[in-house]
C-alpha cells in the first residue's frame, strides 16, 4: 500500500480556507487532520504554507485525437494539463472522425486509457442524422451530448429545428451546446469579406462572430430547453446581453440551465487583438471591456456556474494564416488556474471562489463520482500552489504540443508546485513524471 503525507497545507475546500494534514492512501485522501497517524514508509510533502486544492476539471478541451494529432494529442495536452493543476478534462467530440458514435467514441476513450496523464471523459457529438447513436449513450460513463449551433469542424453543426427538439425531449443527459448563429455570422462575415477580401483585420473578428449571433443562439437554446425541460449547459459565455439569461436565486444542484465562462473571455478584450492578432482568435470571439466586465460580474455573483479552458491547439504555422484561413481556438489548459491565481493577486477573485468554479462546480453539474473536492473518501486528485513564486512563460517551459501560448512573456506571480492524480504525485518542481495514472470519470446519474 503506497501511503503521502501532505503536511503544512492551507487546503481549500468549499468556502473554507484551513491548515491541516492530509494522508492520502493509494488513490483515495484517507484522513484529513492534524497529528495523524503515519504508517510506516509514508512518503511525506511538505507544502511549506502553500494552498492545497482540488484538481481542476476542465470540461471543455479539444486534444486533437484521433486524426488532428499535428496539433496536440491526449497523451502531450494531458500532460500540459497536470502540469497546470489541471487533474480532470472532458473532451470535444469535433476530432477526425467526429466521435458521432458509441463505436468512435469508445475509441477515443480507449487511446485515454493507455495515454491519459489526467482522468478524463469524452463527449458525444449530435449531427442532424444520429439521433440514435445520441440516445445510446450511457449517462454512468459519458459526460454529456454535444451540440455545435454555430459552425464547426466536419459534419457536426445541428441546424434542423425538429431533430433539436428531439435530442432536447428525447435526453435526461447534460446537453452542452456552442451557441452561435450561423446565418449571423455568414452575413457579417459577407460585409467584412467584400470591404477586405481574405485579409481582414483581427479586430473585426468580434463584430463578425457578435454579440447578437451569440445572444439569438443561446436565447433559442435556453427556450428550447424551457419547453422540453431538457438540462442545458452553455458552453464559453462571451457577452453581456447573454448574462440576462441566467439566474443565481437557487442552488447550482437545483439550476436545469447553467453557465461556463472560459479564461480568455475574462482575460482579453478586443484591444488586444493589435498585439496578440490571430493568437487569440476563438469561437466565440474575445470581446469589449464592457463585456468582460459583465462576465466577471455574473461569475462572481453565479450567474455563471463553471470557468474552463476550451483549450483547442493549432500550430503556430496555422495560425499565421490570413483571418478567413487562421483556425480559431488555442492551448490554455497549463496556465489556467494560475491565470485565475492571478486574477485573485489583482483582486478580482477569492481563491475560495476559484475552486468553486473550477472543481466544486464541475464536479457537482456533472455529478462526477467523488472528485472536485478535498474530502476524506475522495479520489485524492490535488494541486499544491505557491501563490508567490514569480515565473515567466517561454517556449522553454510551454508543454502544449504546439509549442506556444497566448500568455508567452507574461509573468505569472503563482506556480503549480506539486499535482497529485489518483493519489500519485504526477508532477512537481517543473517536471511531469512519466507516470500515466489518468482514469475514466464515472457519474452518479
Amino acid at each position: 500500500m503506497s501511503s503521502i503525507l501532505i503536511k503544512n497545507a492551507k487546503i481549500v475546500n468549499e468556502g473554507k480556507i484551513t491548515e491541516s494534514e492530509i494522508l492520502i492512501e493509494n488513490e483515495f485522501i484517507k484522513q484529513i487532520g492534524n497529528n495523524l497517524n503515519i504508517p510506516n514508509n509514508c512518503q511525506v510533502i511538505d507544502a511549506e504554507g502553500n494552498f492545497l486544492i482540488p484538481g481542476a476539471i476542465d470540461d471543455q478541451v479539444h486534444f486533437r485525437e484521433p486524426g488532428l494529432t499535428h496539433k496536440g494529442n491526449i497523451a502531450s495536452e494531458s500532460r500540459a494539463a497536470v502540469a497546470g493543476g489541471v487533474t480532470t478534462f472532458m473532451e470535444q467530440p469535433n476530432t477526425v472522425p467526429n466521435a458521432v458514435t458509441q463505436e468512435l467514441l469508445e475509441q477515443k476513450y480507449e487511446i485515454a486509457s493507455q495515454t491519459s496523464f489526467a482522468n478524463y471523459s469524452f463527449m458525444i457529438g449530435a449531427t442532424n442524422d444520429n439521433l440514435e447513436e445520441v440516445l445510446k449513450t450511457n449517462p454512468r460513463n459519458v459526460a454529456a451530448i454535444k451540440i455545435f449551433l454555430g459552425s464547426s469542424t466536419g459534419n457536426m453543426l445541428v441546424d434542423r429545428e425538429e431533430i433539436l427538439e428531439k435530442i432536447f425531449s428525447n435526453t435526461k443527459m447534460i446537453i452542452c451546446v456552442h451557441c452561435e448563429d450561423e446565418t449571423t455570422i455568414k452575413n457579417n462575415l459577407a460585409t467584412y469579406k467584400e470591404k477586405y477580401g481574405d485579409d481582414i483585420p483581427m479586430n473585426c473578428h468580434h463584430l463578425i462572430r457578435s454579440d447578437e449571433a451569440c445572444y439569438i443562439s443561446s436565447s433559442k437554446a435556453i427556450e428550447l430547453a424551457k419547453k422540453t425541460g431538457a438540462r442545458l449547459h452553455i458552453f464559453h459565455l462571451s457577452t453581456a446581453k447573454e448574462m440576462e439569461l441566467f439566474q443565481n436565486n437557487i442552488p447550482l444542484e437545483e439550476k436545469k440551465i447553467t453557465a461556463e465562462v472560459c479564461v480568455h473571455h475574462l482575460w482579453f478584450t478586443d484591444k488586444d487583438y493589435n498585439t496578440k492578432g490571430s493568437l487569440i482568435k476563438w469561437n466565440p470571439a474575445v470581446k469589449t471591456q464592457a463585456d468582460k466586465d459583465a462576465l466577471w460580474s455574473a461569475l462572481l455573483d453565479d450567474r455563471i456556474d463553471v470557468i474552463a479552458t476550451d483549450h483547442a491547439p493549432h500550430t503556430f504555422e496555422e495560425k499565421q494564416n490570413p483571418y478567413t484561413s487562421a483556425p480559431s481556438g488555442g492551448p490554455l489548459v497549463q496556465h489556467s488556474v494560475v491565470a485565475m491565481f492571478e486574477a485573485h493577486h489583482q483582486g478580482k477573485i477569492s481563491i475560495e471562489k476559484i475552486v468553486e468554479k473550477m472543481a466544486h462546480n464541475p464536479a457537482k453539474l456533472f455529478q462526477i463520482d467523488r472528485r472536485g473536492f478535498i474530502k476524506e473518501g475522495y479520489y485524492a486528485d490535488l494541486a499544491i500552489v505557491n501563490p508567490n513564486s514569480p515565473w515567466t512563460v517561454s517556449k522553454e517551459n510551454i508543454l502544449y504540443q504546439c509549442g506556444w501560448s497566448p500568455f508567452e512573456d507574461y509573468t505569472f506571480n503563482s506556480k503549480i508546485t506539486h499535482t497529485f492524480v489518483n493519489g500519485t504525485l504526477v508532477y512537481e518542481n517543473d517536471q511531469v513524471k512519466d507516470i500515466k495514472k489518468g482514469k475514466r470519470l464515472e457519474f452518479n446519474r
